[in-house]
């Protein structure tokens, strides 16, 4: 007797060879799949290389120019005004107005009759015929101003992105590009070789210079002289993240590739 009448289940037989088939094609299928997520991926790193900037001097008021190389600063602009810096200024004839004054976080000093006057990032001369300036004719006929700072700081370079050790470094003497970046600890993973720059005040105009750190190693190009204040920035290479990306998938479509040689066989 059978309890719960009703039709049977349907029975069906696999051989052997049709269940290896059913799995070639599930691992074909994987396989497939597998190609395009990576090619997916491929063309979303692709899509955001195309978006890097990496143009120069397109804000107003820059003008770009061929030069064979960075002018100079001047030997008086080695050394600028920072924060927090004690500074001796004598105003000749003028004992009230002389004295010492210590900048604020933002490079300020609050001077008599004055007020609020902004000396960061000026080098002692210019600020002095700065203060001259807001004293002549106001306060004084002919003012004579001196600006000395208490403490000279140890001259530094700025160092960032695509190195080991982004920094601010000491500058003793001549001092040339790759010299810096050995400091900052050598190029990182994904430097681009081609686009390091180097961002210098002359003067009141801010002038930065591309270069090729890879032809300055190999000798093609003279290895330029970094002075204090300098900012140098090595780029970011998106090829390079790109094939890296790539590699990370290269055990997995080795696997694939074995697998599918084997079943061909």
């Amino acid at each position: 007797m059978i309890v719960g009448a009703g039709p049977w289940p349907e029975v069906r037989l696999y051989s052997i060879e049709s269940c290896a088939k059913a799995r070639v094609m599930k691992r074909l299928n994987a396989v497939k799949n597998f190609r395009n997520a990576l090619s997916g991926l491929v063309l979303l790193l692709a899509l955001s290389a195309c978006a890097t900037d990496r143009s120069y001097g397109a804000a107003s008021g820059v003008e770009v120019a061929e030069l064979d190389e960075l002018p100079p600063p001047r030997v008086e602009n080695l050394y600028v005004i920072g924060p927090q810096e004690s500074l001796e200024i004598e105003v000749v004839g003028a004992e009230r107005l002389s004295g010492k004054y210590l900048t604020d976080g933002e490079g300020r000093v609050a001077f008599p009759l004055i007020g609020l006057l902004n000396l960061g990032g000026l080098a002692p001369s210019d600020a002095a015929d700065l203060i001259a300036d807001y004293l002549r004719g106001r306060y004084l006929l002919n003012p004579q101003v001196r600006v000395l700072p208490e403490e000279i700081p140890l001259p530094t370079v700025s160092v960032g992105r695509q190195v080991n050790k982004p920094g601010e470094y000491p500058v003793l003497g001549r001092q040339s590009l790759l010299r810096v970046v050995n400091q900052a600890g050598g190029l990182a993973e994904y430097a681009k070789l081609d686009d390091v720059l180097v961002l210098r005040t002359v003067g009141g105009q801010r002038y930065i210079g591309a270069y090729n750190i890879q032809g300055i190693q190999r000798g093609n190009y003279p290895d330029p002289t970094v002075y204090p204040n300098d900012i140098v920035v090595v780029g970011d290479s998106p090829s390079r993240r790109r094939v890296d990306a790539i590699l990370r998938f290269a055990p997995l479509l080795s696997t694939s590739a074995i697998l599918i040689d084997r079943i061909g066989r």
